[in-house]
């Protein structure tokens, strides 16, 4: 009995021995630790010390004082694992140390040390949000107790270890928001006691593996934002246990597998910013539980399933920047829960179901970008819980009745629509808004005054409807608003004074109304203002000096009005100023010196005054300068100075340091002979409202000056054309027309003109003559950088002809039709040239006042500079809209570009050139004239079949003579392809405008990222697009 006693005794003692062995070696390991840390951390671990560790912060031990916790989060430590012996904390089961980076500290860094793999009986191991680098050791794979793992949110690189794979008790594993590579390995496969796995924010390539199907324990898995590619494995199907689902923001391609309607216990599902295709499937209606689902931003088509009201528990749905066609189900009023609706920029049709005014849990909805018509909801805020409401860019006829009560609004978007309507009764009180636009619609009445109370607006923006009556002086109490945009409306009266207690505004656009009286002096006091634009009005007055308080100015617009008296020189005082046009008014007296001070302005316009004086001191030493028109000024008898077409200056004047500086003169009087002055300037409307006369004797005794140019002496160009061209000989004729022909002309200066001569006058009917004053009267309007740049013009009784600048590539029909320039016209000029067309033919119909329609938009009116850069020309066809007034004419253009109603109709307006720019875009991309495409397209359409045009690839359309474009490129060619195929509806009114298509492809750079070779036409053609 006595030996067993002293046996037991003697273990007891051994235990002892060895317990406070271990102890005394954890002590020895943590201190020695915290010796190598920063003073800061040293003195936040203050209690660690003396020989017993269990009451020191962060430390647990079990009975027999050894550590088995230590758990130091959020404590502000800084240094390095490697100093602290994990083989010498055999009992530890708890390792938490996240978070250690408080106020603004460095975290940890240093790899993650090998002899961590020691830690036999370590059950959780928490080292995330630090700063750690190095791979991934191998050696974690040992412990095998270990349940819950979290490296996340530091700068771990390498691969995953396939040796994970052998952490069966696992329960958690949490690697994300590090700099992880490489392939998920299937040994995780093998973990089968895991429950959330997240990997998202890496940089994690290849499959997913299919082998995660076997985890059937597994609630979470979180992949996003990698470069996870190839197809979802239907084998996810088999995680029933799944709650989660997030793989966002990879390269997954293939179609949404049907085994996912199988995950009944799913909450969040997301495959969003991928590639995949194909259709919706139709069992994911069986998701029942399914609170959010997002698959915006991929290239899914065909229609929203009918099945999506079986998910009742739906909250969020966003299936925006897809390509799905048809109606929204009415099932959709099944969606009870529902509060974020977003399907924007997809190719979805037809009106709103009325089952959405059941949707009264609503709190965003976005429709933006799609071919929706009729009417929107009218309950659609009845519960006054919705605050983002957004439906551009369609084609919408009314305001819901219900949006006027809707207090809860926060953003309300609904320009460029049809919507109809009077303002007063449609707008309530929304104390919550802080942007509202409306524009581009056809909404008549006067602002309501009420919109003063909504106190929070930024944004006001109401252009281009019908809107009447006078500015509502409460304005001027919306003291947040940083945007006021009412222009191109009716509106009448004078510019409130109060509007200069809006100390943020920012944009101040009134321009194209029928505002009178003077510019208010308190303007002055808006400090932040940025843009003002007033042009096209009716104001009188003069000009105020206390715009010079306005000194963020960028963009001043005070043209086409009756604005008098001289320039103040406190315009000189406007630093930031790059825009400044006060064209088209009654200034007067000399230009002042003090707009040399502008060093930043890029563009003066001062055309259509009486100005006087010498302007060689004002313009020397504006470096920015680029675009100076001062042309009109009483025939510019008043202007003087060392520039080309003025008289010099009787005083001397200094020579500018700036000698190679070009300034762009547009100095373009209207002359002619005195006979045919009478008749092209007279008798058309071309803008001019100032003739000089001049007596020059012809060669028949005539009083004749035949032309001038630049203010040039007329006598000696006319006369320098006619000995390049001797006289007009065929050798130098470089195209023929309906009108006349063109020539090219080397003058005496060297320099290289074309000449449009128009038909002998003993030939010339009425039309070739009214030809002749369009083509002056359009491009003396219209100044652009892909208009062509007219040098000037002649009527004289022996000639009539225009003098262009000379573009040396010719027409596109030309280059397209070259097989030799095909290399150097690859697709990103092919994409500019369309761009180009686009831009030109947006500020035609939008920026000019009257809108400037060109009516023979064709391949052989677009010429290429040297650089291939697109210039429309031959305006010989253009007609200027006139408003309150009809617009029929006759036919006029090209065949085979000519809009479709032009057959029925005489009416011409923008969307006739609309339907010849998606002609010609479609000609660039092509090669050649599309008549094949869009006579098959619309034959698709009335009998669809498998072998139906729309389902050939984009690849077969293109021009095969240059290589097929790739990635990002390929990407703008399909997005010309869909903005071109939008421009050929039959219906004029379904059809964008050339501002939408300008934006469209000005905004975006692609419709799809790195896209795939496969893509097919159905994908970019709207169905309802050639339904006749």
């Amino acid at each position: 009995m006595s030996c067993l006693a002293s046996s037991r005794s003697s273990s007891l003692v051994a235990l002892t021995d060895a317990s406070n062995h271990t102890v005394n070696e954890e002590v020895e390991a943590l201190l020695t630790w915290k010796s190598k840390l920063d003073s800061g951390s040293r003195y936040n671990l203050s209690s660690w010390n003396g020989s017993s560790p269990c009451s020191w912060r962060g430390i647990d031990c079990d009975p027999l004082g050894s550590v088995v916790s230590f758990n130091l989060s959020s404590s502000a430590i800084r240094g390095t694992l490697h100093s602290l012996n994990f083989s010498h904390l055999p009992n530890l089961v708890t390792l938490s140390l996240p978070y250690n980076k408080l106020f603004g500290n460095i975290p940890l860094f240093g790899n993650i040390p090998l002899s961590i793999g020691h830690l036999s009986k370590l059950i959780h191991l928490d080292l995330s949000h630090h700063n750690l680098s190095g791979n991934i050791p191998i050696e974690l794979g040992s412990l095998r107790s270990l349940q819950y793992l979290d490296l996340s949110g530091n700068s771990i690189a390498g691969s995953i270890p396939i040796e994970l794979g052998s952490l069966r008790s696992l329960q958690y594993l949490d690697l994300s928001k590090n700099s992880i590579a490489g392939p998920i390995p299937s040994s995780i496969g093998n973990m089968s006691s895991l429950g959330d796995l997240w990997l998202d924010g890496n940089q994690l390539v290849g499959s997913i593996p299919i082998e995660l199907g076997s985890l059937r324990s597994l609630g979470s898995l979180g992949l996003t934002e990698n470069n996870i590619s190839g197809p979802i494995p239907s084998s996810i199907g088999n995680m029933s246990s799944l709650w989660q689902l997030w793989l966002g923001g990879n390269q997954l391609v293939g179609s949404i597998p049907k085994e996912i309607g199988r995950l009944g216990s799913l909450h969040d599902l997301d495959l969003s910013s991928n590639y995949l295709k194909g259709s919706i499937p139709t069992t994911l209606g069986n998701l029942s539980n399914l609170e959010n689902l997002y698959l915006s931003n991929n290239q899914l088509s065909g229609s929203i399933p009918l099945e999506v009201g079986g998910m009742s528990s739906l909250i969020k749905m966003q299936l925006g920047y897809n390509n799905l066609t048809g109606p929204i189900p009415s099932s959709i009023g099944n969606l009870t829960h529902l509060s974020d609706l977003h399907i924007v920029t997809n190719l979805l049709s037809g009106s709103l179901p009325t089952e959405m005014n059941n949707l009264t849990s609503l709190t965003r909805v976005l429709l933006d970008d799609n071919h929706f018509v009729g009417q929107l909801p009218q309950e659609i805020c009845s519960s006054q819980t919705l605050m983002n409401f957004s439906a551009s860019n369609n084609h919408l006829t009314g305001i819901p009745r219900s949006l006027r009560n809707c207090s809860s609004l926060i953003r309300l978007r609904l320009q460029n629509n049809l919507l109809k309507g009077n303002i007063t009764n449609a707008l309530g009180v929304y104390p919550s808004l802080n942007y509202l636009e409306l524009s581009n619609n056809e909404l008549y009445g006067e602002l309501p005054s009420t919109l003063s109370e909504c106190r929070k607006l930024t944004s006001l923006i109401v252009s281009n409807n019908k809107i009447s009556g006078a500015i509502p002086p409460q304005l001027g109490n919306m003291t947040q608003l940083g945007k006021l945009d009412l222009s191109s409306n009716y509106i009448v009266g004078e510019i409130p004074k109060d509007l200069g207690k809006l100390k943020l505004l920012q944009h101040l656009l009134l321009d194209y109304n029928l505002l009178a009286g003077h510019i208010p002096q308190e303007l002055g006091a808006l400090s932040e203002l940025e843009k003002l634009n007033i042009a096209g009005n009716n104001l009188s007055g003069s000009i105020p000096t206390q715009l010079r308080g306005c000194s963020k100015l960028l963009f001043l617009n005070l043209s086409r009005n009756n604005l008098e008296k001289s320039i103040p020189i406190e315009i000189g005082n406007l630093q930031s100023l790059q825009h400044l046009d006060l064209s088209r008014n009654l200034l007067m007296r000399e230009i002042p010196r003090q707009l040399g001070l502008l060093r930043r302005l890029e563009i003066l316009n001062l055309s259509h005054n009486q100005l006087s004086g010498s302007i060689t001191s004002t313009f020397q030493d504006m470096i920015s300068l680029t675009s100076v028109d001062i042309s009109f000024n009483e025939g510019n008898k008043g202007l003087c100075g060392d520039i080309t077409g003025l008289s010099p200056c009787t005083a001397p004047t200094l020579k500018g340091r700036n000698k190679n500086k070009k300034l762009l003169l547009v100095l373009i009087p209207t002359l002619g002979c005195l006979l045919s002055l009478l008749l092209v300037v007279g008798a058309s409307s071309i803008g001019c409202r100032r003739v000089r006369k001049t007596e020059v004797t012809s060669a028949d005794g005539s009083n004749e000056n035949p032309w001038e140019i630049l203010s040039f002496n007329g006598r000696k160009v006319y006369e320098s054309i006619i000995e390049a061209t001797e006289e007009f000989d065929a050798k130098y004729c470089i195209g023929v027309g309906g009108q006349g022909s063109v020539y090219k002309a080397q003058l005496q200066t060297g320099e290289t003109v074309a000449v449009k001569k128009f038909k002998e006058v003993v030939d010339i009917e009425m039309g070739n003559q009214k030809a002749f004053e369009r083509e002056i009267h359009a491009l003396i309007e219209a100044h652009h950088r892909n208009i062509i740049k007219l040098k000037g013009f002649c009527s004289s009784s022996q000639h009539s002809f225009l003098v262009y600048e000379f573009l040396e590539s010719g027409s596109l029909k030309d280059v397209l039709n070259n097989e030799e320039r095909m290399a150097t016209f690859d697709w990103n000029r092919r994409v500019n040239v369309v761009k180009g067309v686009a831009y030109a033919l947006s500020y035609m119909h939008h920026e000019c006042s009257p809108p400037i329609i060109h009516r023979d938009v064709s391949s052989k009116n677009i010429l290429l500079d040297g650089e291939y850069e697109a210039h429309i020309s031959d305006f010989g066809m253009a007609k200027v809209l006139k408003p309150y007034s009809s617009n029929w004419t006759s036919f006029a253009g090209t065949f085979g570009y000519a809009a479709p109603e032009l057959a029925y109709t005489m009416e011409v307006n923008e969307k006739c050139d609309v339907y010849s720019f998606g002609v010609v875009a479609l000609e660039v991309i092509m090669g050649s004239h599309p008549g094949d495409l869009i006579s098959s397209l619309a034959s698709s359409s009335s009998s669809p079949s498998n072998n139906s045009t729309t389902s050939w690839p984009l690849k077969e359309v293109l021009d095969q003579r240059i290589p097929y474009p790739k990635g990002n490129v390929l990407g703008e060619v399909a997005l010309v392809t869909k903005t071109a195929l939008s421009c050929l509806n039959p219906k004029p009114e379904h059809r964008p405008t050339m501002q939408q298509v300008s934006r469209a492809i000005s905004t975006c750079n692609s419709i799809v990222q790195s896209a795939l070779e496969d893509i097919k036409l159905e994908e970019l053609v709207d169905p309802t697009c050639f339904t006749f």
